[in-house]
């Protein structure tokens, strides 16, 4: 079944049913998260999005663009390990990237700045 942003809940606090003031529309429509995960082979996707337009999303990101502050310049650096995520404790333990996610890469920490599920690419500053 497709995943509608709909708004309301379904569920009166009552525990009876609303009924509907309307279908589902196209433009309503969800996706499950992409849940990026830290892995030897870059593996990405590309899906049709509203207006036609089309968006890249990681799956799996074996580097990341970094960019060191001090010599203002962006190098590839590999990702090793995930060692913190503000959004979900459970995303470190499971090597999940998200935007905010601090990792441990071969020129030293970083924190990531963009969202690898909706941007295709990981980019982070050095810390």
């Amino acid at each position: 079944m497709a995943i509608s942003h709909k708004g309301r809940l379904k569920r009166k606090p009552s525990g009876g049913l609303y009924t509907r003031a309307g279908k589902k529309k196209l433009y309503e429509l969800g996706r499950k998260p992409t849940n990026t995960l830290i892995g030897v082979k870059h593996s990405s996707r590309i899906i049709r999005v509203r207006g036609g337009n089309s968006r890249q999303f990681t799956l799996v990101a074996h580097d990341a663009n970094l960019y060191d502050p001090k010599s203002r310049k962006h190098v590839k650096a590999v990702i090793k390990t995930e060692t913190g995520n503000p959004a979900n404790v459970n995303y470190v333990r499971r090597n999940i990237l998200t935007k905010g996610s601090i990792v441990d890469t071969d020129k030293g920490k970083a924190r990531i700045t963009s969202r690898p599920g909706q941007h295709g690419s990981v980019e982070a500053v050095l810390i």
